[in-house]
C-alpha cells in the first residue's frame, strides 16, 4: 500500500503532474506519516494569511529530510513553525494499491516511490489537524521533530548561509522571497 496526501478533495485517480524534478510525476510513499508533512506548504499558507498577492506555482518549503534510520526529520528554521504550517489544516490522505513505480528515476528518498502512470486512488482518510496528526506520530516514534530551540543551537550559521543563497536565488519567485524576509530578516539584513 502507498500513500499520497493533498488538500484536494474526492481524487479518484492520481495523475503525473510537474514539481522538484521537471518531470510529471505521482510521488506516493510506503508510509503513511511521511506525507502528513505535504498537507500544507509554509510558503503558501503564510503568503496567503498576509494576503500576498500571486498568481504562479508557489514555492516549495520543506525543512525535513530523513535520520539514518529512514525516520522523517522535521526541523523548526523559525519559532513555532511546525504549529503555524499544520494547526487546523486539514487534507487526505490517498491509498493506492496498484502503483506501477518508474524504475528508471531514482528518487533517493526513503520509502518514496515515483511514477509517471496514472494511479487509482482505492480508498481515502480525512485529516482534521495535520499538526494533531505529526504530533501523534512523534508520540509513536514515526517521526522526529527538532524543535527550533535545539536546532538553532547546532545550525544557526548553516541556515544564516542557506537562506542568503535562497532568497537570492528565488528572483522568479517573489512569493518566496516575501516568505524568506518576513520569517528571516536578521539573516538577510
Amino acid at each position: 500500500m502507498y500513500f499520497h496526501a493533498s488538500q484536494v478533495k474526492g481524487i479518484k485517480v492520481l495523475e503525473p503532474r510537474i514539481s522538484n524534478h521537471n518531470i510529471p510525476l505521482v510521488y506516493l510513499s510506503a508510509k503513511r506519516e511521511n506525507t502528513l508533512v505535504y498537507l500544507s506548504n509554509a510558503v503558501e499558507k503564510f503568503c496567503k494569511e498576509k494576503r500576498f498577492a500571486y498568481e504562479g506555482i508557489w514555492s516549495k518549503w520543506g525543512p525535513y529530510g530523513f535520520d539514518s534510520q529512514g525516520i522523517l526529520q522535521y526541523e523548526e528554521y523559525y519559532p513555532n513553525a511546525l504549529e503555524e504550517t499544520y494547526g487546523g489544516v486539514g487534507g487526505y490522505i490517498y491509498s493506492c494499491i496498484n502503483v506501477e513505480e518508474d524504475l528508471d528515476f531514482e528518487l533517493k528518498i526513503p520509502d518514496a516511490i515515483a511514477s509517471r502512470k496514472k494511479v487509482h486512488v482505492d480508498s481515502c482518510e480525512i485529516i482534521n489537524d495535520a499538526l494533531a496528526d505529526i504530533l501523534r506520530a512523534e508520540k509513536n516514534g514515526q517521526i522526529k521533530i527538532i524543535r527550533y530551540d535545539d536546532f538553532i543551537a547546532k545550525r544557526e550559521k548553516w541556515l544564516y548561509s542557506i537562506i542568503k543563497s535562497e532568497y537570492s536565488e528565488a528572483i522568479n519567485h517573489p512569493e518566496y522571497q516575501f516568505f524568506l524576509r518576513e520569517k528571516f530578516a536578521k539573516y538577510l539584513d
